[in-house]
């Protein structure tokens, strides 16, 4: 197949139309091991219930905002570069609209079409709309679709709330001697749900993507505890 231009970027529309919901599982994975790791850390120095309920709802409220904030700026930086991408290949059609439906009739040669059939499918395609043309098959992006950082902060904003909410109250509504046990139940659950829910999203293998997942919630609830553990004995 035929290689793209190294000056113009290629990229999928599927990912940016899945992108809010990517956002979203990063959101709540991020909510649960965060929080879960907060919360459990607390546990481990000291059994108050007040203290579980500031140190969860802290960490809840400050990881939410900078996940929103984080993933706002990062999908911002997406959309302005498409942005420049879709800016420069319309300077490009107005200043050499022939060696851009060249360009075109190659990229659909190296899919598949005969040159023939290429060449007036580009024609046809550049005459409907040249720009939305070179977007959909050069670029890999659909103009009237372009990422939307509002859409992904809110999504990873939410997703971590939810998130969040399950070691919280997990830590928080149980009797004292069942708590931790029930949050460290609840959070590997959940972390094998969206492990295996990401790995369908990114078509990766399923049993390692969530493997991976729940070890390293479990390392993180692990350390935190034994860490929170020896401040409660040194009475920090």
């Amino acid at each position: 197949m035929t290689a793209p231009p190294a000056h113009e970027p290629h990229g999928g529309a599927l990912g940016s139309r899945l992108n809010w919901l990517r956002a979203a599982v990063l959101g709540a994975n991020d909510g649960i091991v965060s929080t879960a790791g907060l919360v459990v850390g607390v546990a481990g120095a000291t059994g108050s219930r007040d203290a579980l309920l500031t140190a969860g709802l802290s960490g809840l409220l400050a990881g939410s905002l900078s996940m929103a904030v984080g993933e706002y700026v990062s999908v911002s930086v997406q959309r302005d570069s498409e942005t420049a991408a879709l800016a420069t290949e319309k300077q490009e059609l107005h200043e050499s609209p022939e060696a851009e439906l060249d360009e075109l009739t190659a990229l659909l040669t190296a899919r598949g079409l005969t040159p023939g059939v290429a060449r007036e499918a580009a024609e046809q395609l550049t005459e409907r709309d040249a720009l939305r043309a070179h977007a959909r098959v050069e670029l890999g992006i659909d103009p009237d679709d372009l990422t939307n950082p509002w859409h992904a902060a809110w999504a990873s904003f939410l997703a971590f709330t939810v998130g969040a909410l399950l070691p919280l109250l997990a830590i928080v509504l149980p009797p004292a001697s069942l708590r931790l046990w029930i949050t460290v139940g609840s959070v590997l659950t959940a972390l094998t749900l969206t492990g295996w829910w990401a790995a369908r999203l990114a078509a990766a293998p399923a049993p390692r993507a969530t493997l991976r997942t729940v070890a390293g919630g479990a390392l993180a609830m692990a350390v935190t505890y034994a860490a929170g553990s020896l401040l409660g004995v040194a009475g920090v």
